[in-house]
């Protein structure tokens, strides 16, 4: 993967100005089709690393709080207003904007042009990454606009309509469909290290795309089964995802974690650290990962939280920080070669096993759950002890329910500090794990979690067709819960 980055270090020395300020790369006011003659092999990679400026830092500190991996320090306030769930609309201008102009744009000028320019194969991972894309969006925000949000040549991109979440589901399917179909394009101009995520593998491609399809049908287990038990069931014996879709990074020319840059360009300031919401299940569990996604504390040598929003207590211990290998401790350069992982081998397998327990796939769910288990160990080089075979041996024989509430659990400590946004989306779609907790700081209603984000204050001040406000805690169509 060193080798992909580093082909592609003018892109993130270019978007590492980004995370001091949004400076002219984003202005929204700049012409947005000002890259439609630009080759794919730039196009790709800049799209990639805009969609992972997002995932790795805007949304995961939002799911890392929300989720209860982290907290706010209490000798530091950067992120107090998430923890109180007092939120500005202004701060979701810049991840709406990264997602839409610096990556669905660029994306879908390389479909446009893909006819014309042999770029099949490229047009393939885009319609992907579109999907990929609107997933992020659609899930964290709600309805979305999507049919003339990002066609290549419009003047009038500011004001765009917004469609109804369930219509942006059935189009990030077709988008997987379409780009399936494309990836095994012959006589087109291959992919190589401008793919910052696979390096032009489209076996490992079409996984992902398979696993993406497979995540997005599972969001709607609860809305409705007998659809999503008839698209699952055209995914049997497809091929999924094996190892990390991810992008890492080198710590040169500002090739960084996007969350240890954010922490750099604070001046190294802690704001972040443990939930004892997430610790103190996993320490009761003796799970290892636990010294890997936290650092010990000097006293102790153990891993500790604080409990999650409890930033204005004085407490008289230690408590820890996020480790070095989720890039959220600003104090170790080691954070800067963190990846951003945008589906991991364990959610992959995860995903097959609730598939399985719920009827929807053949197979074996207590296996696929090992799998996913193992698959999250290895991936931080982790000797799992007995852990592995303890978890196992607790998987319940029997109740869908149950075994559900197993394979979401487990998925949830496996995806700490590393798929934050997706782990608080997984909590809000299942009501797993059952043990997190209302935060000490939260000014919701009694009884209210964060359920969506705000719409950014650019759409509520300039898109006339903005259709209103919500509120944080109104649920998103997919959540049952």
């Amino acid at each position: 993967m060193k080798k992909i980055i580093n082909s592609a270090t003018s892109i993130f020395a270019a978007l590492s100005l980004i995370i001091t300020g949004c400076g002219k790369f984003l202005d929204i006011n700049d012409n947005p089709t000002k890259t439609a003659d630009l080759d794919p092999g730039y196009l790709l990679p800049t799209s990639q690393a805009n969609i992972a400026m997002v995932l790795g830092n805007h949304f995961q500190v939002y799911g890392g709080i929300w989720a209860q991996y982290w907290t706010q320090d209490i000798s530091s306030s950067q992120y107090r207003n998430i923890e109180q769930v007092n939120l500005d609309p202004s701060g979701f201008d810049r991840p709406w904007q990264f997602l839409y102009i610096g990556a669905l744009q660029n994306l879908q000028t390389i479909i446009d042009k893909a006819y014309i320019k042999r770029w099949d194969q490229y047009a393939g991972i885009a319609e992907l990454l579109k999907a990929y894309s609107y997933q992020l969006l659609t899930d964290g925000f709600g309805d979305v606009p999507l049919r003339d949000a990002i066609r290549v040549g419009t003047s009038n991109i500011l004001a765009t309509t917004y469609d109804p979440q369930k219509m942006v589901y059935d189009s990030i399917l077709a988008m997987i469909d379409r780009g399936l179909k494309r990836i095994d394009a012959v006589n087109t101009v291959r992919p190589g290290n401008d793919d910052l995520i696979f390096g032009g593998n489209m076996a490992n491609w079409k996984a992902f795309g398979n696993t993406l399809k497979l995540r997005t049908y599972m969001r709607l287990a609860k809305i409705d089964s007998a659809f999503v038990a008839q698209g699952i069931a055209t995914l049997a014996g497809a091929t999924f995802l094996t190892s990390d879709a991810k992008i890492s990074y080198i710590n040169t020319n500002g090739n960084n974690n996007p969350l240890f840059a954010e922490v750099l360009g604070l001046g190294r300031t802690q704001n972040l650290i443990a939930s004892s919401t997430a610790v103190d299940q996993m320490n009761a569990l003796n799970d290892p990962r636990v010294f890997t996604f936290y650092r010990t504390t000097p006293d102790t040598f153990g891993i500790a939280g604080i409990p999650q929003g409890s930033y204005k207590t004085q407490w008289n211990y230690r408590f820890s920080a996020p480790g070095v290998a989720v890039g959220a401790y600003g104090q170790n350069d080691s954070s800067a070669l963190a990846p951003v992982k945008f589906i991991s081998a364990a959610e992959s397998y995860f995903l097959q096993a609730e598939a399985v327990a719920r009827g929807y796939l053949p197979g074996d769910a207590r296996a696929l759950y090992r799998q996913g288990i193992t698959a999250s160990f290895a991936a931080y080089n982790i000797v799992p002890g007995n852990y592995i075979i303890d978890a196992v041996a607790a998987f319940p024989a029997t109740g869908t329910e149950t075994q559900v509430k197993a394979i979401i659990t487990q998925k949830y400590f496996a995806m700490c500090g590393n798929q934050n946004f997706e782990a608080w989306t997984e909590w809000r779609r299942t009501g797993y794990p059952s043990f997190l907790v209302r935060s000490q700081a939260s000014i919701l209603p009694a009884g209210q979690m964060p359920q969506r984000f705000l719409y950014p204050g650019s759409e509520i001040t300039r898109n006339p067709k903005f259709p209103g406000a919500k509120r944080v805690y109104d649920k998103v169509w997919w959540d049952t819960n």
